[in-house]
């Protein structure tokens, strides 16, 4: 059984001996963070004091007309996780997690297992229908669907799957966060897009540091900055922390330099000291460009010993796509570069020095970023490593950062994001 919000909204309310008590003025769910939340109340208003609220208990019926199962119900006393669907879930923006969208609530469908169980908040309508049902020309667009020979388009996301967002004087964003942090970051960052400037901004807040680094390398810069400044400075600064170096001073490195100077200061020195040495080169060069996580391992290695030596290193777990495996000498002087594929697929008891390529393909630090594109280019690379005149390894330029500068715009929405 199944009604939903538009429909009883200002409907009479009828005791149980039909006498009218007043008009449904709204209802009053339990906590909107459960799956399916349960009716608690109705708000009853009788007149142009505030409304009286009555318990879901004492509801015999929705629809198709509101009926009491008493004369005199008893008042409901609020327990203070009510949320008043009308006047707070109505026409507001909430996340589609299936579907992972932002949608507007256009109605909200309530359902009822059987004709003695409970009312529970089953799912939104997101579509033209719920619009049409709230002006009242549902019914005749459905008829003319019907003459067409077409079904009227539904659109319910169950509430299940949804993530409400919910602001308030002052902003406070009530939302599932393990239903947000499950997204992927491009997803969240949409989402966030979508938002207005505010609602984004809380909704980031509301996530672990984690995810919002995740979700900010995926949102333009011109907003990144707005976020990032919108945050308290410690917080900003542990974003910055575990975003990747290269995206973390692209960002600083819009920022008012008095505000870069004091987040560089609340970040921990060995992530400021590398984010400092990227913004040291100008943006469109190698070094600009390049990252400073990647895996290496000291020469001298077997096989089996280098897959040891990346299981404990820190700078391989902080290299997310980990397809090259650099060897440096105790200098950190680039020695040669080996696919992590050979490096799996060999003998463990293999040298590394006899499967590595020991000429690789290098770009210096200055080297403008057009170039870069076209070594990775013409060379089928994923990454180019870094380094300078005596050799001396300082970063990497992934495949997606060197071809930005020689490629169409509309083509790099097609490529796929390596890093």
């Amino acid at each position: 059984m199944t009604t939903f919000l538009s429909q009883i909204l200002g409907k009479p309310v009828w005791d149980s001996t039909g006498q009218r008590v007043g008009s449904c003025a709204d209802i009053l769910v339990e906590d909107i963070a459960s799956g399916f939340p349960l009716v608690r109340a109705m708000a009853l208003k009788n007149g142009n004091g505030e409304p009286r609220l009555i318990p879901a208990e004492s509801i015999s019926w929705l629809a198709p007309s509101i009926i009491l199962n008493s004369v005199d119900p008893p008042p409901y006393e609020p327990v203070g996780d009510e949320v008043w669907l009308a006047k707070q879930v109505l026409d507001r923006q909430i996340v589609d997690t299936d579907g992972r969208r932002l949608v507007r609530v256009n109605d909200l469908q309530l359902v009822r297992a059987n004709a003695d169980g409970p009312y529970c908040l089953g799912g939104v309508d997101v579509g033209g229908l719920g619009l049409l049902r709230r002006l009242g020309v549902a019914n005749p667009t459905a008829r003319l669907y019907k003459v067409l020979g077409k079904r009227v388009p539904h659109s319910i996301v169950p509430w299940s799957e949804v993530a409400p967002l919910q602001a308030q004087e002052p902003l406070r964003l009530k939302v599932s966060r393990d239903r947000i942090s499950g997204l992927r970051p491009a997803d969240i960052a949409q989402i966030v897009t979508e938002l207005d400037r505010p609602m984004g901004e809380a909704l980031l807040n509301t996530l672990s540091t984690e995810t919002i680094a995740d979700a900010m390398e995926e949102i333009e810069p011109e907003l990144q900055a707005s976020i990032i400044g919108t945050m308290a400075p410690e917080k900003a600064a542990d974003v910055l922390e575990e975003m990747g170096p290269d995206e973390a001073a692209d960002l600083l490195g819009d920022l008012h330099p008095s505000q870069r100077s004091r987040l560089l200061n609340l970040m921990q020195d060995e992530d400021a000291v590398d984010i400092q040495k990227l913004l040291s080169y100008p943006d469109d060069t190698a070094g600009g460009i390049m990252t400073t996580e990647y895996a290496t391992i000291p020469d001298g290695l077997t096989v089996g010993e280098a897959l040891d030596h990346l299981r404990q290193s820190d700078l391989a777990q902080e290299d997310e796509a980990l397809y090259y495996v650099y060897v440096l000498d105790e200098h950190d002087q680039l020695l040669g570069v080996v696919g992590l594929r050979d490096l799996v697929l060999s003998p463990a008891d293999r040298p590394v020095r006899e499967i590595m390529e020991d000429d690789p393909i290098t770009v210096n630090p200055l080297q403008p970023q057009n170039e870069v594109g076209r070594i990775v280019a013409r060379y089928n690379l994923l990454a180019v490593p870094v380094v300078d005149e005596q050799k001396v390894m300082h970063g990497i330029v992934t495949v997606d950062d060197a071809i930005d500068a020689i490629i169409p715009t509309a083509w790099k929405k097609r490529l796929p994001h390596f890093f």
